[in-house]
Protein backbone atom coordinates (compact mmCIF):
# COMPACT_ATOMS: atom_id res chain seq x y z
CA UNK A 1 0.00 0.00 0.00
CA UNK A 2 1.45 3.24 -1.24
CA UNK A 3 2.43 5.54 1.57
CA UNK A 4 -0.46 8.47 0.96
CA UNK A 5 -2.97 6.24 1.61
CA UNK A 6 -1.62 5.07 4.90
CA UNK A 7 -1.30 8.92 5.69
CA UNK A 8 -4.51 9.72 4.59
CA UNK A 9 -6.28 7.05 6.68
CA UNK A 10 -4.37 7.96 9.59
CA UNK A 11 -5.56 11.78 9.28
CA UNK A 12 -9.23 10.53 8.79
CA UNK A 13 -8.85 8.41 12.09
CA UNK A 14 -7.10 11.36 13.96
CA UNK A 15 -10.22 13.57 12.48
CA UNK A 16 -12.94 11.13 13.41
CA UNK A 17 -11.53 11.06 17.19
CA UNK A 18 -11.21 14.42 17.57
CA UNK A 19 -15.01 14.95 16.34
CA UNK A 20 -16.30 12.54 18.73
CA UNK A 21 -17.80 13.48 21.76
CA UNK A 22 -17.32 12.17 25.40
CA UNK A 23 -19.44 13.00 28.12
CA UNK A 24 -20.72 12.60 31.90
CA UNK A 25 -23.84 12.66 33.36
CA UNK A 26 -24.17 13.22 36.93
CA UNK A 27 -27.08 13.15 38.93
CA UNK A 28 -26.70 14.73 42.32
CA UNK A 29 -28.42 13.52 45.49
CA UNK A 30 -29.11 10.64 47.57
CA UNK A 31 -27.67 8.57 45.75
CA UNK A 32 -24.97 9.47 43.21
CA UNK A 33 -25.18 8.29 40.12
CA UNK A 34 -22.46 9.30 37.65
CA UNK A 35 -22.80 8.25 33.90
CA UNK A 36 -19.84 8.18 31.12
CA UNK A 37 -20.53 8.53 27.07
CA UNK A 38 -17.92 8.15 24.17
CA UNK A 39 -19.53 8.07 21.46
CA UNK A 40 -22.44 5.87 21.06
CA UNK A 41 -21.65 3.84 24.41
CA UNK A 42 -23.02 4.30 28.08
CA UNK A 43 -21.73 3.25 31.24
CA UNK A 44 -22.37 3.75 34.48
CA UNK A 45 -18.97 4.65 36.47
CA UNK A 46 -21.25 5.01 39.91
CA UNK A 47 -24.77 3.39 40.02
CA UNK A 48 -26.00 4.99 43.18
CA UNK A 49 -26.26 1.53 44.88
CA UNK A 50 -24.97 1.90 48.74
CA UNK A 51 -22.68 -1.24 49.31
CA UNK A 52 -22.36 -3.52 52.10
CA UNK A 53 -19.83 -2.25 54.56
CA UNK A 54 -17.20 -5.13 54.80
CA UNK A 55 -16.60 -6.42 58.21
CA UNK A 56 -12.81 -5.22 59.30
CA UNK A 57 -10.67 -7.91 61.30
CA UNK A 58 -9.97 -6.75 64.80
CA UNK A 59 -6.77 -5.25 65.19
CA UNK A 60 -3.75 -6.25 67.59
CA UNK A 61 -2.77 -4.01 70.81
CA UNK A 62 0.48 -3.72 69.04
CA UNK A 63 -0.81 -2.74 65.86
CA UNK A 64 -3.43 -0.31 67.91
CA UNK A 65 -0.68 1.21 69.83
CA UNK A 66 2.21 1.62 67.23
CA UNK A 67 -0.98 3.57 64.80
CA UNK A 68 -0.62 6.41 66.38
CA UNK A 69 3.21 7.04 65.73
CA UNK A 70 2.79 5.76 62.54
CA UNK A 71 0.20 8.14 61.56
CA UNK A 72 2.45 10.96 61.76
CA UNK A 73 4.92 9.67 59.21
CA UNK A 74 1.93 8.91 56.63
CA UNK A 75 1.92 12.20 53.91
CA UNK A 76 -0.94 14.40 54.29
CA UNK A 77 -2.82 14.93 51.30
CA UNK A 78 -3.00 18.49 49.78
CA UNK A 79 -5.91 20.40 50.45
CA UNK A 80 -6.45 23.94 49.19
CA UNK A 81 -8.37 26.16 51.46
CA UNK A 82 -11.48 28.78 50.27
CA UNK A 83 -9.01 31.92 49.59
CA UNK A 84 -7.08 29.54 47.13
CA UNK A 85 -9.60 27.95 45.27
CA UNK A 86 -11.02 31.40 44.04
CA UNK A 87 -6.92 32.51 43.55
CA UNK A 88 -7.22 29.46 41.23
CA UNK A 89 -10.48 31.03 39.54
CA UNK A 90 -8.81 34.22 39.13
CA UNK A 91 -5.61 32.70 37.87
CA UNK A 92 -7.40 30.39 35.22
CA UNK A 93 -10.52 32.18 34.47
CA UNK A 94 -8.53 34.17 31.24
CA UNK A 95 -6.75 31.36 29.79
CA UNK A 96 -9.86 29.12 29.67
CA UNK A 97 -12.25 31.98 28.33
CA UNK A 98 -9.79 32.02 25.60
CA UNK A 99 -9.67 28.21 25.02
CA UNK A 100 -13.52 28.51 24.55
CA UNK A 101 -13.68 31.45 22.86
CA UNK A 102 -11.28 29.59 20.17
CA UNK A 103 -13.30 26.04 20.10
CA UNK A 104 -16.66 27.93 19.37
CA UNK A 105 -19.21 26.54 21.87
CA UNK A 106 -17.44 23.00 21.30
CA UNK A 107 -19.05 22.26 24.75
CA UNK A 108 -22.54 21.68 25.25
CA UNK A 109 -23.78 21.33 28.75
CA UNK A 110 -27.13 19.89 28.86
CA UNK A 111 -28.78 19.48 31.03
CA UNK A 112 -28.68 21.80 33.92
CA UNK A 113 -30.69 21.66 36.74
CA UNK A 114 -29.32 22.69 40.35
CA UNK A 115 -30.30 22.68 43.43
CA UNK A 116 -28.16 23.96 46.27
CA UNK A 117 -29.50 24.79 49.57
CA UNK A 118 -27.07 25.67 52.02
CA UNK A 119 -27.22 24.70 55.88
CA UNK A 120 -27.00 28.01 58.03
CA UNK A 121 -27.27 26.35 61.61
CA UNK A 122 -23.96 26.64 63.12
CA UNK A 123 -22.69 29.85 61.03
CA UNK A 124 -25.87 31.81 59.71
CA UNK A 125 -23.51 35.00 58.60
CA UNK A 126 -20.78 32.69 57.07
CA UNK A 127 -23.79 30.53 55.20
CA UNK A 128 -25.26 34.50 54.51
CA UNK A 129 -21.95 35.59 52.85
CA UNK A 130 -21.50 32.63 50.86
CA UNK A 131 -25.10 33.10 49.41
CA UNK A 132 -24.33 35.87 48.37
CA UNK A 133 -21.24 35.10 46.20
CA UNK A 134 -22.58 32.17 45.00
CA UNK A 135 -25.58 34.35 43.72
CA UNK A 136 -22.86 36.98 42.41
CA UNK A 137 -21.21 34.34 41.02
CA UNK A 138 -23.87 32.36 39.07
CA UNK A 139 -25.18 36.26 38.05
CA UNK A 140 -21.97 37.35 36.67
CA UNK A 141 -21.08 34.42 34.73
CA UNK A 142 -23.99 32.38 33.68
CA UNK A 143 -24.20 35.06 30.67
CA UNK A 144 -20.50 34.37 30.18
CA UNK A 145 -20.85 30.85 30.23
CA UNK A 146 -24.40 30.65 27.66
CA UNK A 147 -21.73 32.92 25.05
CA UNK A 148 -18.98 30.65 25.16
CA UNK A 149 -20.59 27.13 26.11
CA UNK A 150 -23.82 25.77 24.65
CA UNK A 151 -26.32 25.47 27.34
CA UNK A 152 -29.43 25.53 25.90
CA UNK A 153 -31.81 25.59 29.25
CA UNK A 154 -29.76 26.55 32.54
CA UNK A 155 -31.52 26.12 35.36
CA UNK A 156 -29.84 26.97 38.84
CA UNK A 157 -31.56 27.92 42.76
CA UNK A 158 -29.92 28.71 45.34
CA UNK A 159 -30.84 29.44 48.83
CA UNK A 160 -30.02 29.33 52.37
CA UNK A 161 -32.04 27.03 55.26
CA UNK A 162 -30.58 28.32 58.58
CA UNK A 163 -32.74 25.74 60.46
CA UNK A 164 -30.42 22.67 58.63
CA UNK A 165 -27.01 22.19 59.57
CA UNK A 166 -25.70 20.18 56.35
CA UNK A 167 -25.64 21.94 52.84
CA UNK A 168 -27.80 20.00 50.59
CA UNK A 169 -27.62 19.49 46.54
CA UNK A 170 -29.69 17.81 44.22
CA UNK A 171 -30.07 18.47 40.54
CA UNK A 172 -28.67 16.93 37.36
CA UNK A 173 -25.45 17.98 35.28
CA UNK A 174 -24.80 16.78 31.73
CA UNK A 175 -21.44 17.66 29.83
CA UNK A 176 -20.63 17.10 26.48
CA UNK A 177 -17.39 17.76 24.78
CA UNK A 178 -15.42 16.64 21.56
CA UNK A 179 -12.00 15.51 22.28
CA UNK A 180 -10.21 17.68 20.15
CA UNK A 181 -12.02 20.44 21.90
CA UNK A 182 -10.98 18.82 25.39
CA UNK A 183 -7.03 18.80 23.95
CA UNK A 184 -7.53 22.29 22.51
CA UNK A 185 -9.00 23.74 26.09
CA UNK A 186 -6.06 21.35 28.25
CA UNK A 187 -2.90 22.42 26.37
CA UNK A 188 -4.46 26.55 26.90
CA UNK A 189 -4.47 26.07 30.57
CA UNK A 190 -2.17 23.72 31.41
CA UNK A 191 0.93 25.98 31.88
CA UNK A 192 -1.50 28.55 33.80
CA UNK A 193 -2.88 25.65 35.92
CA UNK A 194 0.52 24.33 36.66
CA UNK A 195 2.36 27.33 37.43
CA UNK A 196 -1.17 27.75 40.15
CA UNK A 197 -0.43 24.15 41.49
CA UNK A 198 3.27 24.95 42.38
CA UNK A 199 2.70 28.11 43.83
CA UNK A 200 -0.19 26.44 46.32
CA UNK A 201 2.38 23.59 46.62
CA UNK A 202 5.06 26.07 47.71
CA UNK A 203 2.55 27.80 50.30
CA UNK A 204 1.95 24.71 51.88
CA UNK A 205 5.71 23.77 52.40
CA UNK A 206 6.14 27.10 54.61
CA UNK A 207 3.17 26.77 56.78
CA UNK A 208 4.93 23.70 57.84
CA UNK A 209 5.63 23.76 61.44
CA UNK A 210 9.59 23.42 62.49
CA UNK A 211 10.33 20.42 64.48
CA UNK A 212 10.43 20.40 67.98
CA UNK A 213 14.32 20.07 69.41
CA UNK A 214 15.38 17.21 71.67
CA UNK A 215 16.01 19.84 74.50
CA UNK A 216 12.52 21.18 74.78
CA UNK A 217 11.28 18.10 74.39
CA UNK A 218 12.85 17.11 77.24
CA UNK A 219 12.31 20.08 79.09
Amino acid sequence: MDWRWILGVLIFLIALLCWTRVGVLVTLGEPLRVEVKAGCLRFQVVSGKKRRPRKKPPKKEEEASSGEDGAEGKKKRLSFSLEEIRDAVRTLAPPLKRALGRTRRGIRVTPLRLSLVLGGQKDPASAAKLYGELNAAVWAGMPVLEQLLDIPDPRIHTEVDFNAEKTRTEGTLGITIRIGTALAVGIEIAVPALRWLLRCMKKHRKKKPAPESSGAAAA
